[in-house]
């Protein structure tokens, strides 16, 4: 009779990768600017993504007989020209404002992360042809060329998103081209070349890695430009067009209330455009003290 051989099941994470992940949380909750924004971040992506449960209102639920009044406890942030209630309006309009700059930070920094790893390991023409691409992307200006990509191929967010992204990974593959350089010398790496581990090996399990605190940093920087810009060319009037609506076309519409009672129409989304902008810098200042390899223990 055979005897079975119990299975035995391998544990997916090791003691030391535990102690690492724990070493990671403690220094990011050292940081509480971090800590705040995350919270204020995950409430708007909560209520804007949500607002059909969240909304207290409607979308475009409009009351034409009420018109636009102050905030009130009816209507915690007042209503538009429409009668409608302007916080809905906001968390409707946000959805798109968050997706964009979301959507944006992730594409831009993929493809620039591949290509800037790619060009600062391997060098040779393939580091100047991604380098030279950069600097021409550089020279010209962004607001010119987005304005006139939207015009010839519409002012969706699915033409938003990869202009923007196509204008964005530029900056992401210069800083880690320059990181990659420095690390390809590292003793680590050349010891992996010893034992065998191909190019792709390397780049995933021993460059990359070291990255993560400049990835984190610039997937916030590249979502925080990406709403400002968007909003940016709403305000412009080049990006979302009615019956879209996002934080940069809503000051659009009131941008020609200034000086009159219903002002708070404009202050509004420009606020949530800057708690947004401000949550995600902190949060990705904070990833990347937390993710330092060279921070100190704790």
């Amino acid at each position: 009779m055979t005897a079975t051989v119990p299975a035995v099941t391998v544990p997916t994470t090791t003691p030391a990768d535990r102690r690492q992940w724990q070493l990671i949380s403690r220094r990011f909750r050292r940081h509480r600017l971090a800590v705040a924004a995350l919270v204020v971040l995950l409430a708007l992506l909560v209520c804007c993504f949500g607002a059909t449960w969240i909304a207290p209102f409607a979308r475009n639920a409009q009351d034409l007989a009420l018109g636009p009044v102050a905030p009130s406890a009816a209507h915690w942030l007042g209503t538009d020209e429409l009668g409608r209630d302007y916080l809905s309006e906001i968390l409707y309009a946000g959805r798109i404002s968050l997706a964009i700059g979301l959507s944006v930070a992730v594409l831009s920094t993929t493809v620039g992360t591949v290509l800037g790893a790619a060009a600062g390991y391997f060098g040779g023409w393939l580091d100047e042809v991604v380098m030279r691409v950069t600097d021409l992307f550089l020279v010209v200006p962004g607001i010119v060329v987005l304005a006139v990509a939207l015009e010839g191929f519409g002012h969706t967010p699915t033409t938003i998103v990869p202009v923007l992204a196509a204008l964005g990974w530029t900056s992401v593959a210069r800083v880690v081209r320059g990181q990659v350089v420095s690390l390809r010398e590292k003793e680590y790496v050349a010891a992996a070349v010893v034992l065998g581990a191909n190019h792709r090996r390397i780049i995933a399990r021993h460059i990359l890695p070291n990255l993560t605190g400049v990835i984190a940093v610039s997937t916030s920087l590249g979502a925080a430009t990406a709403v400002i810009i968007e909003s940016t060319l709403s305000f412009l009037g080049y990006g979302v067009q009615p019956p879209e609506s996002s934080w940069g076309n809503m000051l659009s519409q009131a941008s020609g209330l200034i000086g009159t009672d219903k002002v708070y129409l404009l202050y509004f989304p420009g606020l949530f455009i800057l708690l947004t902008a401000l949550s995600i810098n902190f949060l990705g200042d904070g990833m990347r003290d937390a993710l330092d390899p060279q921070g100190g223990r704790s």
